[in-house]
């Protein structure tokens, strides 16, 4: 999917939700255990409650991975259910790899090449050798790199400063301004951050973001917006437990809907107001 695809779908649906799929057999309601692939049940029916609201899904690799085979193969289904049912929505496959040239150039096959999907995560901290892989003969693919993470431990390195004063993450993110552009690389930037989102615009202007961490995580969508948003929006903000894990009785799906609805909603607003 193109840049401006995606800009477009955002306009056309008044949203920029994107909702993870870190789907857990130990937190789905219990009558799906026992479908024939449950991940996959799971996935199919919060898909076709949420749609309408969002304009990508991240399925989380670690999630699908844990079941080996098994989850392999319900990650694929997904991914080929979103494509022939859902075709307007950016796939993004949360996998945050990142190795040596040899080992992306599989990868890259692996998720563009095989899979398919729209974007990969990639970890940029093996530098410039182990991205540009995901960047070379996989036109309308995008890397998303990480930045400047949520979690407690980014602390130990993404904002620390060298002698000039700048932080790893935006060192990070300067230089790999270097390997790609604004139509194939994204950057993971925690909700979390808040205020910091206007640094990372100082570096990567019209970049799009991936923004976890609203929802559950405690993160402000009017922050967010108010410090990352652009003029074409440059945002795609992630929600997963907050929608998918709203409820677990046999109403999950439409109460996920709901819950999607309102985070679009917000959105929509957000989208007018600038």
């Amino acid at each position: 999917m193109t840049r401006q695809e995606l800009i477009a779908n955002i306009r056309r649906k008044q949203s920029f939700l994107c909702v993870g799929l870190d789907t857990d057999l130990k937190k789905i309601p219990e009558h799906l255990l026992k479908e024939d692939d449950p991940i996959f049940a799971f996935n199919k029916a919060i898909i076709d409650a949420t749609a309408p609201y969002c304009v990508a899904y991240k399925p989380n690799l670690a999630f699908y991975e844990a079941f080996g085979v098994k989850g392999l193969m319900a990650f694929e289904k997904t991914v080929k259910y979103l494509k022939q049912n859902y075709p307007d929505q950016f796939i993004i496959a949360d996998a945050k790899r990142g190795d040596i040239g040899n080992t992306s150039k599989m990868y890259a096959r692996t998720f563009f090449g095989e899979y398919d999907v729209d974007a990969l995560t990639v970890a940029p901290y093996m530098g410039e050798d182990s991205v540009t892989p995901f960047l070379e003969g996989y036109d309308g693919h995008w890397v998303i790199l990480l930045a400047l993470t949520s979690n407690k431990g980014s602390l130990d390195f993404q904002l620390t400063e060298d002698k000039q004063g700048e932080r790893l993450f935006e060192k990070v993110i300067r230089r790999s301004r270097e390997w790609g552009n604004d139509e194939n690389m994204m950057y993971v930037v925690g909700a979390t951050r808040g205020e910091l989102f206007r640094d990372i615009r100082r570096v990567a202007p019209n970049a799009f973001l991936l923004v976890p961490g609203i929802g559950a995580q405690g993160g402000s969508l009017e922050e967010v917006c108010k410090y990352g948003m652009i003029e074409d929006v440059g945002l795609l903000v992630n929600s997963s437990r907050a929608i998918i894990y709203a409820d677990k009785t046999e109403n999950f799906a439409s109460v996920a809907a709901e819950k999607a609805k309102e985070v679009a909603s917000q959105m929509a607003e957000l989208l007018n107001s600038k």
